[in-house]
């Protein structure tokens, strides 16, 4: 992935937080160290150790322990992705194969279990129980989201409010999480931690809408994984859930069908039927609408190249085609 502007000002932090990344990979267990290797070696953007060492600096903080919790973060995240791409039987995440689809279930199940541990482990190392209550809420609101999401999955009658419960806890709890923890060590005061709280849920919130859209409206080879594959899995994503409800007639029942079949067999009808419907327009104004949410939160922090950045990011999440 071609660096983006926003990663220049932590670029040495970020150093830091993958020599320590590649530290607490170690395991007497060569199989868990391959797993754990591949997975991170994939790349990805980076995003959610990105906003912790943003936020971090942003309030000021000179300090290893960011680099801590940046790795925390993502190696919680990477967890959640080894569990995910199990559920979802995925087999091509960021351009290559995912775990499972290389070494089977049990093992990318078990790895992921271990990266949980690992990042708890790192956790009481930081010595912040406020951090780790909040840490620890996030991991149960995150597998909430992803009980929620399962058992929507072929649910045609899923609405936008379900939908984004399950985004908030799936997805924008861990940017919240992040966001949230940077402050409280960095020592910031109460509005700048509820105002960087509040920006990781609205960022979140972004992102996940904009993947959303762009499994109807994106190119496969830039995205790194497969074009419809929310469908092909059955699940009612808001340009779905949008179609069927704003639609013609036969739009929506040919979306209600697909959601209860699923299989991408129906995939260019159904993104004509998806554009066409005016859902992808709907749903890149309710991301735009996060974002401007998420630069206007930024004005509690001081003026700093930091905070540029993570208003920089904020615009990326919706302008983004990948």
């Amino acid at each position: 992935m071609p660096p983006l502007p926003f990663y220049a000002p932590v670029s040495d932090d970020f150093d830091a937080v993958n020599e320590l990344i590649l530290e607490q990979l170690h395991s007497r267990v060569p199989l868990v160290e391959k797993i754990g290797h591949y997975i991170i070696s994939a790349g990805g953007k980076r995003l959610r150790p990105l906003v912790v060492l943003l936020s971090a600096r942003a309030c000021g903080m000179s300090d290893p322990r960011q680099h801590s919790l940046a790795a925390i973060i993502e190696f919680l995240h990477t967890a959640t992705l080894l569990h995910d791409d199990v559920v979802d039987t995925s087999d091509l995440r960021r351009g290559r194969s995912t775990a499972n689809a290389l070494w089977g279930n049990a093992p990318s199940v078990l790895v992921g279990d271990f990266l949980y541990s690992r990042a708890f482990e790192m956790m009481v190392a930081l010595g912040d129980m406020q951090i780790m209550r909040i840490l620890a809420n996030a991991t149960n609101v995150i597998a909430e989201g992803e009980v929620l999401q399962l058992s929507k999955v072929r649910d045609a009658n899923t609405d936008e409010a379900t939908y984004m419960e399950v985004i908030r806890s799936k997805t924008a709890m861990l940017f919240e999480a992040a966001c949230h923890t940077a402050g409280v060590l960095a020592n910031a005061n109460t509005e700048q931690t509820e105002a960087l709280r509040q920006y990781g849920n609205a960022l979140g919130i972004a992102f996940q809408l904009m993947d959303d859209l762009l499994d109807y409206s994106g190119d496969a080879a830039e995205m790194g994984k497969n074009v419809g594959d929310d469908l092909a899995e059955g699940k009612p994503t808001l340009p779905l859930i949008y179609t069927m409800r704003h639609g013609t007639p036969e739009q929506a029942q040919l979306v209600r069908n697909a959601i209860q079949k699923g299989g991408s067999d129906q995939i260019e009808p159904i993104r004509e039927a998806v554009a066409a419907s005016g859902a992808l327009d709907y749903t890149a104004r309710l991301a735009r609408e996060q974002a401007d949410e998420a630069v206007r939160l930024l004005q509690a922090l001081p003026a700093s190249e930091y905070r540029d950045s993570m208003e920089q990011l904020a615009r990326f999440a919706v302008d983004r085609s990948f």
